[in-house]
């Protein structure tokens, strides 16, 4: 090896190898932190941007939470600039997307795992609570996915009329009530039981039924009708 040779910098022909075991092996064969260096190589074209997919990792603690932080949190790595902000979002947009076509194929019943999967991602790396209503129609196909209340780390207020009269505005015939629980903790409060039931009372009344109450957290579910509360 020449000296010019043994002073090209480590990286140069790191990205080419990356790219070569991925289209060769697959995506199983790359670590975390690869993924966030793959996402990183088109935001910065030049240069090693191992350290920084390695330090956004060790900031936000796994590859999910560093796809759901907030882009005024990742500004302040030093080294993410807009572009590379950027390139994390839309890759979360994507993954959301793609998990809600999914959803979207099939009736609930039988994509069951799919949309959980779905709201695992659009939902469970939330910093505060957020409300979402799944509208069914009579085949028990998803309609529309909208969120209808942002409240904070532990409260999300929900309006039983807001629901009520989304739901007969869309058409829809049955919904699916989901929620997270930043904390952690996916056991329903006592607050959230009683939320459920005004709400499936005045859907009853209306021949909307209720499916269910999903409570997402990062490491898992609970199910309002799993649990008997609905």
């Amino acid at each position: 090896m020449t000296e010019a040779e043994d002073e090209k910098p480590h990286h140069l022909g790191h990205r080419e190898r990356l790219r070569e075991r991925l289209l060769a092996k697959g995506g199983d064969s790359l670590a975390d932190y690869e993924v966030v260096e793959f996402l990183l190589f088109g935001a910065r074209p030049r240069g090693d941007v191992k350290p920084l997919a390695k330090e956004l990792m060790r900031r936000f603690g796994s590859f999910a939470r560093v796809m759901a932080a907030d882009p005024h949190k990742l500004a302040q790595v030093p080294g993410m600039g807009t572009t590379s902000i950027a390139a994390i979002k839309v890759a979360q947009e994507a993954a959301t997307r793609m998990a809600r076509e999914q959803a979207m194929e099939h009736t609930v019943i039988s994509s069951w795992e799919k949309l959980l999967a779905y709201c695992r991602i659009s939902m469970a790396e939330l910093p505060v609570e957020q409300f979402r209503i799944l509208f069914l129609d009579r085949k028990n196909k998803l309609i529309a996915d909208e969120p209808q209340a942002r409240g904070t780390v532990d409260h999300t207020p929900v309006y039983t009329r807001e629901v009520v009269h989304r739901s007969l505005e869309l058409g829809a015939t049955a919904i699916i009530l989901v929620h997270n629980h930043p904390s952690g903790d996916p056991a329903p409060s006592k607050a959230d039981v009683q939320m459920t039931r005004e709400i499936a009372e005045a859907a009853k009344r209306l021949n909307i039924q209720i499916h269910d109450h999903v409570i997402i957290t990062r490491s898992g579910h609970a199910s309002f009708k799993t649990l008997g509360l609905l």
